[in-house]
């Protein structure tokens, strides 16, 4: 898959609302610079910038920066005051739930929730229905676009990109699923009792470091940073993430001699980390999951032997842990996505 392209599945459904309307379709597709003829073709792609003009130009002619997607809408300019508003937040967790708040007062089809169980949190999302007895089905470019812009703004207002554990959709897993693991996770639940983004609690106290200057920026660049998805390859813990990459994992220093090769003090070190809200046995831990996760989904190594690569003394210790972090077995994870799998190759 081509880095930083769209689907043009994408294209379509954000050209739906306005098909009915009578706009020239065409002439929008090429003043976005998009050939017409290959957003009928289900393998085609478009580039991210392409994706973002034509984002704009929807929201221009519908006022709805929302793809026409609610019954009530999101005027253009609502995204903008958003992030205007977010940035006199202190953390990430008051940000969120400020962010929550704001979507819930402007839309009327969807309501969002934060909930924080153990070491995870989640945003969910759950598409409300009219008069009982009418349920419609589930209009999931909705779901698709909220996850999109949530997850985005709250990367930006903390300067670096927070992983998401897995995600989870209220409706069944789509043909075009693929596109998913780009956009969200590796990790992917379909026909669930709502739709989310679950992300390691920790990251609900990192402090916001964004301001009026950085918020015009945003605002100017928006939605291609949106599309392109945030990151901040600049942060010193995403530094410490790529120098820990490099070595074996019983090769991991402790904070002591981490410092020292840095060739700062403790305290400066500590106070580094600190003010982007990541202490270093929490990098470590996060890094440490994350390639348990990829050993098991992509090597044919037993629990045992990932346990050692990972620097447990002992799988058991590697099974507490692992069942902290995901809340099932090492096998069980293992398991669940060999199934996921099967099913998308018999499809």
């Amino acid at each position: 898959m081509e880095k930083n392209t769209v689907s043009s599945y994408f294209v379509r459904s954000a050209l739906q609302p306005i098909q009915s309307k009578n706009y020239d379709i065409k002439a929008i597709l090429l003043e976005c610079q998009i050939d017409p003829a290959l957003i009928e073709v289900p393998q085609s792609r478009v580039s991210a910038m392409q994706f973002s003009a034509l984002w704009l130009a929807v929201a221009w002619h519908l006022d709805d920066e929302f793809f026409g997607q609610d019954s009530h809408g999101m005027k253009v300019g609502s995204f903008a005051l958003l992030c205007q508003s977010l940035i006199h937040c202190k953390t990430l967790k008051s940000a969120l739930r400020y962010m929550l708040r704001f979507f819930n007062l402007l839309l009327d089809d969807y309501h969002c929730t934060l909930v924080t169980q153990g070491q995870y949190s989640q945003i969910q999302i759950t598409e409300q229905h009219g008069l009982a007895g009418t349920r419609q089905p589930p209009r999931i470019f909705g779901h698709e676009t909220l996850l999109i812009l949530q997850h985005g703004i709250a990367c930006w207002l903390v300067g670096r990109r927070i992983p998401v554990v897995f995600a989870g959709f209220a409706y069944p897993e789509p043909a075009y699923s693929e596109e998913y693991h780009r956009m969200y996770s590796s990790e992917l639940r379909f026909n669930q009792a709502f739709t989310s983004l679950n992300f390691d609690a920790s990251y609900l106290g990192l402090p916001l470091i964004q301001n009026e200057r950085t918020v015009a920026d945003f605002i100017r660049q928006a939605p291609a940073n949106i599309v392109l998805k945030y990151k901040n390859h600049s942060s010193f813990s995403a530094s410490i993430r790529k120098t820990l990459r490099t070595l074996t994992c019983s090769e991991w220093p402790d904070f002591d001699a981490f410092a020292a090769h840095l060739n700062m003090t403790r305290s400066t070190l500590r106070r580094r980390l600190k003010d982007e809200g990541q202490p270093f046995q929490t990098i470590k831990d996060q890094l440490r999951r994350d390639l348990a996760m990829t050993a098991l989904a992509q090597s044919d190594k037993t629990v045992g032997e990932i346990s050692i690569e990972l620097g447990f003394a002992e799988p058991s210790a590697f099974h507490r842990a692992f069942k902290k972090w995901m809340d099932c077995t090492p096998e069980h994870y293992r398991q669940g996505l060999r199934k996921a799998a099967s099913t998308r190759i018999g499809q």
